[in-house]
C-alpha cells in the first residue's frame, strides 16, 4: 500500500501551518515548524518573502494538498473519495470530509487511542483493532453508524493501552462517538456533519480544483 514515508514537518511547511502529523512532538517547542515557519528547500526563506499574489489554481491545489497531507491519504485514493462524494447527495465538499472522517484510522485519533492519524495507521496495520467484533488492518475502511470500534483482547493487556486507559479523556470525543474509556471501545453514533469536523480546510476549493 502506497503511503508518504518522507519527513513530514517538510509537509507542514510546505503549508504553511501546522498539521499535526507527528502528535505530542507538534505541540512542543521542538516542532520543525515553530523553528522554520518557511517554505522548505535552499530558498525556502527568500520565496516566503518574495511571494506575490496567489493565483485561484494554486489555492486550489495548496487546499488539495493540505486536506491528503492531513488525512495521509495518496493522490488516487484522494480522487476516488471526491468521484464518490460527487455521487452522493448534498454538499460535495461535506460528503468529502465526511468520508475522510470516518476512515478506521482517523476514528482512533479522534478517539485519543493514538496521538496523531499516522500512528493510528500503525496500531489497525498490527491487527490491534477491531470493526464490529471482527479483526481487521485496513486502515482505510470506513466506518458506519452503529458500528464497533475496538481494541483486541490479546492487544489491551499490552502496556501501550494499559497506560491509555489511564490517560484517555472521553470529554474530548467528537460527538459522533461514544467512547467506553475502560474497554477502549467506541461505538458509531452517526455521520460526522460539516460542524463536527474541526480541520482547517476549505473543501468548496477542493471541489473547485477538481471541477476545472
Amino acid at each position: 500500500m502506497a503511503r508518504y514515508t518522507g519527513p513530514v514537518c517538510r509537509l507542514c511547511r510546505r503549508e504553511g501551518e501546522k498539521l499535526f502529523l507527528k502528535g505530542e512532538r507538534c505541540m512542543s517547542p521542538k516542532c520543525s515548524f515553530e523553528r522554520r515557519p518557511y517554505p522548505p528547500g535552499q530558498h525556502g526563506k527568500e520565496r516566503q518573502f518574495r511571494r506575490g499574489r496567489a493565483s485561484d489554481y494554486l489555492l486550489q491545489l495548496r487546499e488539495k494538498q493540505k486536506a491528503r497531507r492531513i488525512y495521509g491519504v495518496m493522490e488516487r485514493q484522494f480522487r476516488t473519495y471526491f468521484q464518490r462524494a460527487e455521487q452522493q447527495s448534498g454538499l460535495t465538499g461535506a460528503n468529502l470530509l465526511s468520508q475522510l472522517e470516518r476512515r478506521l484510522d482517523n476514528v482512533l485519533y479522534r478517539l485519543g487511542v493514538a496521538s496523531s492519524r499516522a500512528q493510528a495507521r500503525q496500531l489497525v496495520q498490527h491487527g490491534h483493532v477491531m470493526l464490529n467484533g471482527r479483526k481487521t488492518n485496513i486502515p482505510s475502511a470506513l466506518v458506519s453508524s452503529g458500528d464497533t470500534v475496538s481494541i483486541r483482547p490479546e492487544s489491551s493487556r499490552k502496556s501501550y493501552f494499559r497506560m491509555l486507559r489511564q490517560e484517555i479523556d472521553d470529554r474530548r470525543v467528537p460527538r459522533w462517538l461514544s467512547l467506553d474509556t475502560q474497554n477502549l471501545s467506541a461505538n458509531i453514533l452517526s455521520l460526522p456533519a460539516r460542524e463536527d469536523i474541526d480541520t482547517t480546510v476549505n473543501e468548496q476549493l477542493i471541489v473547485e480544483y477538481y471541477s476545472r
